[in-house]
Formats: C-alpha cells, structure tokens, sequence
C-alpha cells in the first residue's frame, strides 16, 4: 500500500514532477506518465497534488507553462497599472497588511549585530524546511534548507552576525512560519529587518508592491526602481535576498515566459507561482 507523505515532504514529489513536465513539455505528458517517473500511481499522485496544492495535478501543471507565465505578466502589468494610478500599492492589499519592512542603518550593519540578541531556528512548510532568523525588530533570514544542510545554514547565519548573541528557538520560529503560510494564523503584520545595499533595498521594497498572483518581468521591475536600462543589476539584487516567499522575488520572471533562476531552485519558484496563481484565481 503506497504511502501518503506529510505535506513538506510531498515537496519532493511536486517538485520531481515539475521537472519532468518542464523537461517534457512540449509532448504534454499523461498524469500516468508523470506518476511513474515519480514512482507513484496516477491516482496517488492525483491525492498527493490535490492535499499538497489544492487543485488537480492536471490544473496545477497549466500554471507552469511558458503560455500562462506569458499571459499573467501581460494581466499583471494591467492590474498594477490601474491599482497604482488609482493610489494603490497593488490589486491587493496583502502585504500592506501582512508584510512591513525597515532597513538597517550602514552603522547597524557595520556593528555585525553587536549587542543584539537573534533567536534562530528550523521549521517544515510545505515547500520543505527553512531556517529562520528573528530580531526583537523583526524576520532578518528565511532561507529554504536542504535535507543534511542544517549544521551549514546555521554556521552561515552565525558568520554573517558574528556579535551577536545567536540563540535556538524553534518553537518562535514555528510562530512566523504559521503566519507566513497561512494569514488567518494571525492578526499582526510580519515585520522584516532588510539588510542591502541602497540599490538591493530598493529592488526588494518593489517586491512587496507586487501581490501573489501577479508576476513582473526584469525588464519591468527595473522600470519600476527607476532602472529602466539594469535588468541584470535586478537579477543580481534578487539573487542577494535573505528572505524567502515574504520578499516575493519568485514573482520576477523572464519576458518569454521562462520561470528564470532562484537561488532556492526553479522548481520551487514555479511551484510557488503555480499555487498563487491557483489561489488567486479561485481555483
């Protein structure tokens, strides 16, 4: 009897059959053809895609074509420019609500956290593990970890805050993450603690004016940080972010509809683009 894995590890599987229908996509392989590269039966593969995301395997996989990612830049662009015309940050008011943000000062960043206290720790979600860091001003790192990288994600966080007074606390990090993957967990914004260049900061507060279900390319977000001719700059700032899904740079793709990289796989960054465009569309 096939088992039915927790939803963090069910990561694995979507992500396994994300690369195999990129791979595969102009033949549109079969649900049947898909469950047996990932070592599943068509209808455990149907219950594992429709606990983990929501929606079909067939529905979730239309999302990941070069197609829909052509089309949801062009609705984007539509979207943002009517919601900033009218005084909006965005079409929704999401991370208004939910996401506030400060940067540190040169002086902050110079210190290397000296004097401040940072309780760190690891958490599942259902885009597998992450390693989150937290300052008494707010999320500093959320980083996806790999299985067996754990002793490396903590030794980096430890070298990037030498001074500081680094301390494990799971439990405070399981809080954030409730929050972060399901708004309804609580009622109080999340704050951020953002740590970049003058530039980098610049790009990743764009970020947070773009709401889930919409997507820029790097042409535009470049535009929109009065950049208009450093799309690669951009990239390079994105590369650069600490803070996974809240500072959404998994919503910047590329203008032919390629998904693009991310420093935490492209597999994910689809996914991720998959099931906000799913949610958003109410399906």
């Amino acid at each position: 009897m096939e088992r039915q894995p927790s939803l963090g590890k069910a990561y694995d599987t979507v992500a396994a059959a994300i690369r195999f229908v990129r791979a595969q996509a102009r033949r549109q392989p079969s649900l049947d053809e898909v469950a047996a590269h990932v070592g599943l039966s068509g209808p455990h593969l149907q219950r594992v895609f429709s606990e983990w995301a929501g929606i079909s395997p067939k529905r979730f996989l239309q999302f990941l074509t070069k197609e829909h990612a052509r089309a949801l830049l062009r609705q984007s662009r539509d979207v943002l420019a009517t919601s900033l015309e009218s005084g909006l940050s965005g079409p929704g008011r999401l991370h208004d609500l939910m996401v506030a943000c400060e940067a540190m000062t040169p002086g902050e960043v110079g210190a290397l956290g000296e004097g401040l206290t940072l309780a760190f720790g690891f958490a599942p979600t259902p885009l597998g593990d992450v390693i989150c860091g937290l300052t008494p001003r707010g999320v500093c790192l959320l980083q996806f970890v790999a299985t067996g990288e754990t002793a490396a994600a903590e030794a980096a966080l430890r070298a990037e805050w030498p001074k500081a007074a680094c301390v494990r606390d799971d439990a405070a990090v399981a809080g954030v993450v409730r929050a972060m993957f399901d708004p309804l967990a609580g009622d109080r914004p999340i704050a951020l603690l953002l740590r970049g260049t003058n530039f980098q900061l610049k790009v990743w507060e764009a970020l947070l004016r773009i709401p889930a279900g919409c997507a820029v390319s790097y042409g535009d977000l470049a535009g929109r940080v009065g950049a208009p001719r450093a799309p690669r700059a951009v990239g390079t700032a994105l590369a650069h972010n600490r803070i996974a899904v809240l500072v959404p740079c998994h919503r910047v793709i590329r203008e032919s509809g390629e998904i693009g990289q991310y420093r935490w796989g492209s597999e994910r960054k689809a996914a991720l683009l998959a099931c906000e465009a799913a949610a958003r569309q109410g399906t």
